[in-house]
């Protein structure tokens, strides 16, 4: 049968090779199967054990959606016609997209067939990567699919059936892994629309790092001050010096990094995955430390590799103005590197890097946390959305980016100020011990008001504007 004809329940016995009979008896027997307490119906508690039992990730059990396809008519049961409605919408579903991806027409999904599938939907996996894909469908182990083993596959996957979706959910249970805070996608280096993803993300970024670009000067600002730190005096100074264009110092710099920045840190996060993975021989899941390490040290890697730019940033936001003019960004490095010399670009490097893995650590730790909490007490056991997800990822962000800020300050104080002045900070250690005594503790937190009010409108500006730009450059 072709892929375009009309799809009937008589072709998908003929594929599974059953009668009708048979078939009834296999979905009674799944009905059952769930139905543990013998109850003739099945609700929310049921399916979330059955589920378990099957041992699908608990994280990717899609228990409440399940629920809701099934239940027809929203009474919270499940009663077995409705079930059995399910599995007919549900097989014949699967059915066509089997037929589509099927070019031969020989009942079986070839890997190079499968590879062209996931292609034409904008997704490119090398050779280990299919091989994967069709070790976990193939429960024979010949190297082919056959439509019995697509459906056990995906018959309890409760959203559309389409390739992208199968490939995500193939990814989620087989590899299991994290990133849902980021605005790229993880295993975006696989993706054949990559670039217009960085695209994406990259103007996401920009607009959102110019909307918040007055909190982020200000934050600067109040950073370095040795003296007792206020934001209205500090906000006062900025307009009466600069006007309202000084409020948006250096934001052309900080703009201009958000591209190389996120590229070099997924592209690392992917190289890091896969070298972790061979060390461990094991070349899918590399585990939760494995992906902390990873995440940490791309984010060293990248945050490295644009630091110098990172560093005049925040000269140009601190240098006082000259004449009621802004230094030209030209003239500040070429003072730079004649004046402190190439090592002075990277002042500061240490206590940045230094703060990178226990900020993942607790940015993931708290992340998880606030996910449990809301799938709990507020989504009664469902699976979070995307916003949900933005909300979790701003909480947890903003309590880890509090964790680490002492060593923000520090990284501020170090770049700010010249290495060539008699008084200038000896090193990290040199900027703790000093801070600590002329200000005390609370001189490791100053400006922490204003960089915390700029987490939630970045998060949400970045989402909305990334959200918009996917599907104009359709890439939903």
């Amino acid at each position: 049968m072709s892929g375009t004809g009309v799809v009937s329940m008589d072709h998908v016995l003929v594929a599974l090779g059953e009668t009708k009979e048979e078939r009834e008896v296999r979905i009674r027997s799944l009905f059952n199967f769930f139905d543990a307490a013998n109850n003739g119906y099945l609700d929310y508690a049921q399916i979330e054990a059955g589920l378990s039992a099957l041992q699908i990730p608990p994280e990717y059990k899609y228990a409440r959606e399940l629920c809701e396809v099934c239940d027809a008519n929203s009474d919270g049961r499940v009663e077995y016609h409705e079930f059995r409605r399910y599995m007919d919408d549900k097989e014949l579903e699967l059915y066509r997209i089997f037929q589509s991806i099927d070019v031969e027409h020989d009942g079986t999904i070839l890997p190079e067939e499968l590879y062209e599938a996931l292609l034409k939907a904008g997704i490119e996996m090398n050779d280990e990567e299919l091989a994967h894909f069709v070790e976990h469908v193939d429960k024979d182990n010949n190297g082919i699919i056959t439509f019995e083993e697509w459906r056990d596959f995906l018959l309890l996957y409760p959203h559309e059936a389409t390739i992208e979706n199968i490939y995500h959910h193939w990814e989620r249970v087989c590899l299991v892994d994290i990133g849902e805070q980021a605005v790229i996608p993880e295993g975006i280096s696989k993706h054949v629309n990559r670039s217009k993803y960085f695209l994406a993300g990259g103007i996401a970024g920009g607009i959102s790092r110019t909307a918040t670009a007055p909190l982020d000067r200000l934050k600067v600002v109040l950073q370095v001050q040795s003296e007792p730190a206020s934001i209205m005096p500090a906000v006062t100074k900025i307009w009466k010096q600069d006007g309202l264009l000084g409020f948006f110092r250096g934001n052309g710099l900080n703009v201009v990094k958000v591209s190389p920045e996120s590229a070099i840190k997924f592209y690392a996060f992917e190289m890091l995955k896969k070298v972790i993975g061979e060390a461990h021989g094991n070349k899918s899941d590399i585990g939760t430390a494995g992906r902390l390490v990873a995440g940490g040290t791309a984010g060293a890697i990248a945050q490295a590799a644009i630091y110098p730019m990172d560093l005049i940033k925040t000269r140009l936001q601190t240098c006082p103005s000259e004449g009621g003019k802004v230094p030209k960004l030209g003239t500040l490095t070429m003072n730079i590197w004649v004046q402190e010399g190439p090592r002075a670009f990277y002042r500061g490097l240490v206590p940045s890097l230094l703060g990178m893995i226990p900020y993942a650590a607790i940015d993931l730790t708290a992340y998880d946390t606030m996910k449990d909490i809301s799938k709990r007490y507020i989504l009664q056991d469902s699976e979070p959305g995307p916003l949900v997800q933005l909300g979790c990822g701003t909480i947890s962000g903003a309590v880890g980016a509090t964790c680490v800020y002492p060593l923000q300050v520090i990284r501020t104080r170090l770049q700010a100020q010249p290495s060539n002045t008699s008084d200038a900070y000896k090193g990290m250690f040199d900027a703790f011990r000093r801070t600590f005594q002329l200000e005390g503790f609370i001189g490791f937190y100053k400006g922490l008001f204003p960089n915390l009010l700029k987490v939630v409108p970045a998060a949400s500006i970045t989402y909305v504007v990334y959200e918009s730009l996917k599907k104009t450059l359709d890439l939903d």
